[in-house]
C-alpha cells in the first residue's frame, strides 16, 4: 500500500459519485483530502440503470459527456401503461446518456485525484471515534492497518452507511421507502432505439416499474424496481417473469446480473453531526419517482465540500456550523425532491385501471416536468380531478 497520510482536513468514505464530487471539490478548494473505497474496484459492482439526464450531467455534475464511458445517447422516452398504451417524448438532440458505471465512476474518481485528492481503493474505514474536536478512524487494507485523523468526515458509503450511524446520524430507511432492484445487462435484444423505455403495472412491478435502457449494439440494461408491502416476490423473480413474457428477449443473452436497494424517499431531517456530513444514497439523495441518484449525489458532495472548506477556515466543525450544508441542499435541490416524493405517493395509490385512464391525458412534456419536480403538478392534479375517485389524490399535489 502506498503511503497514507496520518492527518487530513477531510476524510471521504465511499468513492461513488457523491464521494468523488466531494473529494474533487475539497481538493480544488485547497483542502487536504483522502477518499477511500472499501471495494477493490471503484464503480463495481453497479446497482444502477446507468441513465443520466442532460441537466444532471451538465449542470449538477458539470462535465462534458465524452469518453469511453458514454454508451448511448438518449433522445427521448416512452412510458407504457399496464394495458400497453404509451406516452412518448422526443427531442432533437440528446436529452441524456447511458453510461458504463464501471468506467464512469473511475473517471469521476480520477478527476478527484487529478485535482489533488488522494484516492485509495480496497481500504475500509471503521472504528470512528471523536477526540479533541476531530475524528480518528481506523483504515484497514490488505496487509495492514492505519489510523487517520480528520477534521471532517464526509460519509458517502451508500444506502447501508455505517459511517453516519457510528458518528451520530441515523440513516435507517422505512421499508416503504426502499426500492429493491434487479437488473440484467442483456445482449441480442430486439427493437432497441435511443428512447429509454418504462413499463408500469401493479402486477408486473408493484411499487415500482420496469426499464429498458439501450447501451447500443443490441445491448441493454433491463431492470425492475419493486417495493414492500406491494411486492409478494423478490425483484429477481418479477424481472425473470417479465422478461419471459416479452418476445423480444426470447433469444437474448444475459451478460451480467445486478441487484440492490435504493432509497426513494424518507428524507432525513438533518444530514450532519459534529465533524460529519452525509451525501448521496447514504443521505437518501435520490429522485423518488425514478430512483436516479448520480447527479443528486455528486451535487451534494460538492455542496458538502464547500461547507467543509468554510468550516476548516473558521476552525468550527460543530453540527451547528455544518447545518449550512443542510440549508444549501434543501434550497438548491432537496425542496424539489420533496415535491417529487408527493408524486410518488400519488402514483403508488393508483390502480392499473387508473394508470390506463391517466395515460390518455398525459403528454410527453408532462412526464419530463413531473420527473424533474419543476412544474406539471397543477396540470396532473387537474387531470386527476376529472375522475371522482382520484380527487383525494389530486389534492395531495396542490
Amino acid at each position: 500500500m502506498i503511503e497514507i497520510p496520518k492527518e487530513v482536513d477531510v476524510l471521504v468514505v465511499g468513492m461513488g459519485p457523491g464521494g468523488s464530487g466531494a473529494a474533487k471539490r475539497c481538493a480544488e478548494l485547497g483542502l487536504k483530502v483522502l477518499g477511500v473505497e472499501k471495494r477493490a474496484e471503484i464503480g463495481a459492482p453497479k446497482r444502477c440503470g446507468e441513465a443520466i439526464s442532460r441537466h444532471g450531467m451538465l449542470d449538477r455534475i458539470g462535465i462534458k459527456p465524452e469518453g469511453q464511458w458514454i454508451m448511448q445517447e438518449v433522445c427521448g422516452a416512452i412510458v407504457y401503461a399496464p394495458n400497453g398504451k404509451s406516452v412518448r417524448v422526443d427531442y432533437k438532440g440528446p436529452e441524456g446518456w447511458i453510461v458504463e458505471r464501471k468506467l464512469f465512476d473511475k473517471h469521476l474518481a480520477a478527476l478527484a485525484a487529478n485535482a489533488g485528492a488522494r484516492v485509495l481503493a480496497k481500504v475500509e474505514a471503521k472504528n470512528f471515534r471523536r477526540n479533541d474536536g476531530k475524528v480518528t478512524a481506523e483504515l484497514e487494507y490488505e496487509g495492514g492497518r492505519h489510523e487517520v485523523t480528520a477534521k471532517i468526515v464526509i460519509a458517502a458509503d451508500g444506502v447501508e452507511s455505517m459511517v453516519a450511524r457510528e458518528l451520530g446520524v441515523n440513516t435507517s430507511n422505512k421499508l416503504v421507502d426502499i426500492c429493491v432492484g434487479a437488473q440484467f445487462e442483456m445482449a441480442g435484444v430486439k427493437g432497441l432505439t435511443n428512447l429509454i423505455e418504462f413499463y408500469f403495472g401493479n402486477d408486473a412491478s408493484p411499487g415500482g416499474y420496469v426499464w429498458v435502457f439501450s447501451k447500443g449494439n443490441g445491448t441493454a440494461n433491463v431492470g425492475i424496481g419493486v417495493r414492500k408491502p406491494w411486492a409478494k416476490k423478490t425483484a429477481l423473480e418479477y424481472l425473470e417473469d417479465w422478461v419471459r413474457s416479452q418476445p423480444r428477449f426470447r433469444d437474448a443473452s444475459i451478460l451480467e446480473v445486478n441487484a440492490g436497494g435504493v432509497p426513494v424517499g424518507g428524507f432525513l431531517e438533518s444530514n450532519v453531526a459534529d465533524n460529519l456530513m452525509v451525501v448521496g444514497d447514504a443521505a437518501h439523495h435520490v429522485n423518488p419517482i425514478h430512483g436516479g441518484g448520480i447527479p443528486e449525489a455528486y451535487m451534494a458532495g460538492k455542496i458538502a465540500a464547500e461547507v467543509a472548506a468554510e468550516a476548516v477556515k473558521k476552525g468550527d466543525f460543530s453540527k451547528k456550523f455544518l447545518k449550512k450544508y443542510d440549508e444549501r441542499w434543501n434550497r438548491e435541490r432537496g425542496g424539489s425532491l420533496k415535491k417529487i416524493l408527493k408524486l410518488r405517493e400519488v402514483m403508488e395509490s393508483m390502480s392499473d385501471d387508473d394508470l390506463n385512464w391517466l395515460v390518455e391525458y398525459l403528454k410527453g412534456d408532462d412526464l419530463v416536468e413531473l420527473s424533474r419536480g419543476n412544474s406539471g403538478f397543477a396540470r396532473l392534479a387537474k387531470i386527476l380531478m376529472k375522475k371522482p375517485k382520484l380527487m383525494k389524490l389530486a389534492r395531495k399535489l396542490v
